[in-house]
């Protein structure tokens, strides 16, 4: 990636993978700061502009929340901050991630076993439906 002094919008977005409104709507949420305009309206991103949404991307593609990607960046994001802090947003992060994993794994459990108990015929007997439709095993029972 040759870096210049400045971007256009579409070339940026090329850059970094980053949708051009998904650029745009960063901005509105002050996730990157506004860009100066050319005396024609256009905005004219900058190298900093550049390095912070592939640091979004990046956050983003490991599952960071836009609220933790804006606490990282409040540390001073990708060139200042302190390793310690960055390690207990990264931490709580990973812990979301394994309770999600465990809840993961009960749901597969679970489907796994109601369809095993499913024989795939016409019938009035569905265990995929019943834990599916929660009236339908009401009015069974």
């Amino acid at each position: 990636m040759r870096e210049r002094k400045s971007y256009q919008i579409g070339d940026l977005s090329e850059l970094t993978g980053v949708n051009i409104e998904t650029i745009r709507y960063y901005e509105r949420i002050k996730m990157v700061p506004s860009p100066p305009r050319t005396p024609g309206g256009r905005r004219v991103y900058e190298t900093t502009h550049l390095r912070l949404l592939a640091f979004i991307r990046r956050s983003r593609e490991l599952g960071f929340s836009l609220d933790e990607i804006r606490a990282l960046l409040r540390l001073g994001g990708p060139e200042k901050a302190t390793c310690r802090e960055v390690r207990q947003i990264a931490s709580r992060h990973l812990d979301d991630i394994r309770a999600k994993l465990d809840d993961l794994k009960k749901l597969e459990r679970l489907l796994a076993t109601t369809i095993a108990r499913c024989s795939g015929r016409m019938a009035p007997d569905c265990p995929v439906l019943d834990i599916l439709d929660t009236e339908r095993r009401t009015a069974r029972a």
